[in-house]
């Protein structure tokens, strides 16, 4: 369990750097500053994230969804003003930064954490 926590949160940090380099305006000063910034990330998205997704229900409910990718590009600036040697310049920045660290994290921890062969992945 503990080894899933810890390969969880370097596969989460990996993903960031890769999002820094992707994404103009996104900035992070080495794996200290990653580690670090993906801790930052989860506990503003299990603090304010929580309360800022039930506030904007009823517009994520009539944007079908849609309005979750500006709540996360919000919650990823935010962290970014928590963290040092972690930086989000721009709206813009935070927007299309936050759907490419969700994509790419997904992917990579599902190619860590592959289940064992004949086994079925739901």
């Amino acid at each position: 369990m503990l080894v899933h926590i810890i390969v969880s949160w370097f596969v989460s940090a990996l993903a960031l750097w890769v999002v820094a380099q992707i994404i103009p305006g996104i900035e992070v000063h080495g794996l200290g500053a990653a580690l670090l910034a993906t801790v930052i990330i989860a506990i503003v998205n299990a603090t304010f994230g929580i309360v800022l997704k039930v506030l904007t229900f009823p517009l994520t409910l009539f944007t079908l969804g849609l309005f979750l990718l500006v709540v996360n590009a919000f919650l990823l600036k935010l962290a970014s003003l928590f963290t040092p040697g972690f930086s989000v310049r721009g709206f813009l920045s935070a927007f299309f930064g936050s759907i490419v660290l969700t994509i790419l994290t997904s992917v990579l921890r599902n190619l860590v954490f592959l289940p064992p062969p004949g086994t079925i992945r739901l």
